[in-house]
């Protein structure tokens, strides 16, 4: 399937927050707090590119053996079935809907986040925590299109959100500028090579997509035709800055060797690190070491190149001996594609792999397959091994979670949308901390039990009173998970009931109690 522009914004306003007067009290679910805490966050990873959740075996060699020590959640999901919505909800703990704006953010969007607000990173400084980030932000920096000088120290960015490091790309591998950003400064940069970026249109001299087509290393689909870098088309445009550009082959070792050097620097401090990795989004360009790794083309070696990232960060933690004090969690930020635009032989390659599992749906849709998210929580020692959890879960929920088990007590306005899940973490039998959740694609849909209901009208509609619950969509996927047989006109009073309290999420401002 074809990219497809995602909605920028679903026209309701965001809640009014306040940074809250933050206290410390025991956690109400363990008395032991993980010293570190480590996110990874994998990019259009699917329920079914992990092998043991089921899948096609050989994908991913070191999580089929790590989640043995760990637990694997089959009800955890992501707050949207997009990158930049889901990264906003996880740092501020509220759904993206809420603030107009945090669609797909272009890579030369202004910061997304709000510098006054609570965050999860903050919180987590506040616990005593050194804070780090790296890989994939696409947040925004600077301030914004036509305004950010990518020449000079560039403000604000995710070091003004609360984290003390920063090594990021400033949106995705397919969108310029194609460089990374280490706290705030351009890496690598030649000062008598500045860079200049917009979106409108090309600068003189420099490579174009549709022009010089037959010189592209990996082919485009659809769109990723503008700028050239490193033989790849890319959204937008770019000059300068020839030696301070990524080169995609070498990206996920790069994000791995910032990662590591951040836990060896603090390995005697408290941590708390993200590690956002651009595998297995587009353009998916492997290192040489893993290509034909898969029977399944790029898009199968660069799940195997993930895995084996994920294996590197984990092994360090091991020879440092910090293992048994670190919590980590390693899920994605949305469901997967498989044709995003490139031509990588991802359709044509992927047999009989299926990855959304059997759930419908991929990235940018609102069923299962867009936001049920592959999610492995580990912590040696604390968390028993071997374990599933069919505990609902959202990625928005790890803000409050990670502060209630680092013995952070949150005020009542921060974090509005994130319920504390550490019980859920620690205990596989304990009930999730959520009675419904909101996920968002081109308009909002919402889980309670075993029940959806997705929203009725066309795509980038905010439901209102006006809307006919009726003419939207209601699944059990107790008995339907594959979503098949829409009982919206069997069950009115509930699609009703669902609609109704949808509403209330959405005028509430909030919905955590």
């Amino acid at each position: 399937m074809n990219r497809r522009t995602f909605l920028k914004s679903l026209g309701l306003g965001a809640a009014a927050l306040c940074l809250p007067s933050t206290t410390f009290a025991s956690t109400t679910a363990t008395t032991k707090r993980p010293r570190n805490i480590v996110l990874i966050l994998a990019d259009d990873l699917g329920w079914g590119d992990v092998s043991c959740y089921g899948s096609t075996p050989g994908l991913t060699p070191f999580l089929d053996q790590y989640v043995k020590g760990g637990v694997r959640f089959t009800d955890a999901h992501s707050p949207a079935s997009t990158c930049t919505p889901t990264r906003y909800a996880v740092f501020t703990g509220q759904y993206a809907w809420r603030k107009p704006g945090t669609g797909i953010a272009p890579g030369d969007a202004a910061l997304l986040i709000d510098t006054t607000l609570p965050t999860l990173p903050k919180l987590m400084q506040q616990s005593g925590m050194v804070t780090g980030a790296v890989g994939k932000w696409h947040l925004g920096m600077g301030p914004g299109p036509g305004k950010t000088d990518w020449n000079k120290p560039i403000s604000p960015s995710g070091n003004d959100v609360g984290f003390d490091y920063t090594f990021l790309m400033a949106a995705t591998a397919d969108r310029t500028p194609c460089v990374y950003v280490e706290n705030g400064l351009v890496v690598g940069l030649d000062p008598n090579d500045p860079i200049e970026v917009n979106y409108k249109h090309n600068y003189p001299g420099e490579p174009d997509g549709k022009r010089d087509r037959a010189t592209l290393k990996m082919d485009w689909d659809v769109g990723h035709n503008q700028a050239v870098v490193n033989g790849i088309g890319r959204i937008g445009y770019m000059k300068g800055g020839k030696k301070a550009r990524w080169v995609d082959e070498d990206m996920a070792d790069i994000f791995v060797e910032k990662a590591n050097a951040f836990i060896e620097k603090n390995k005697d401090k408290p941590f708390f690190l993200y590690l956002g990795t651009n595998d297995i989004h587009v353009p998916r360009v492997p290192h040489p070491r893993f290509v034909g790794k898969t029977p399944f083309g790029p898009r199968g070696d660069a799940t195997y190149q993930f895995d084996d990232s994920v294996r590197r960060v984990i092994e360090k933690l091991r020879v440092l001996g910090l293992e048994k004090e670190t919590l980590v969690v390693i899920t994605s930020d949305n469901g997967p594609m498989v044709n995003d635009g490139y031509k990588d032989k991802a359709v044509e390659l992927l047999g009989n792999h299926k990855p959304s599992g059997d759930w419908r749906g991929h990235k940018y849709t609102p069923y299962e397959g867009g936001h049920r998210l592959p999610f492995i929580v580990s912590w040696p020692g604390t968390i028993p091994g071997g374990g599933t959890n069919a505990a609902l879960v959202s990625l928005v929920d790890l803000g409050a979670t990670f502060a209630a088990l680092r013995g952070v007590q949150l005020s009542p306005d921060a974090l509005p949308d994130s319920f504390d899940q550490s019980a859920t973490f620690l205990d596989a039998s304990a009930p999730s901390a959520r009675k419904n959740m909101v996920c968002q694609d081109f308009r909002l849909n919402l889980r309670e039990g075993n029940w959806k209901y997705i929203v009725p009208g066309p795509a980038r509609n905010a439901p209102t009173e006006r809307h006919d619950p009726l003419n939207g969509q209601l699944y059990d996927l107790s008995a339907d998970p594959s979503e098949k047989q829409n009982l919206v006109k069997k069950h009115p009073e509930r699609a009703k009931a669902m609609h109704a309290t949808l509403l209330k999420i959405i005028k509430a401002g909030r919905s955590r109690p």
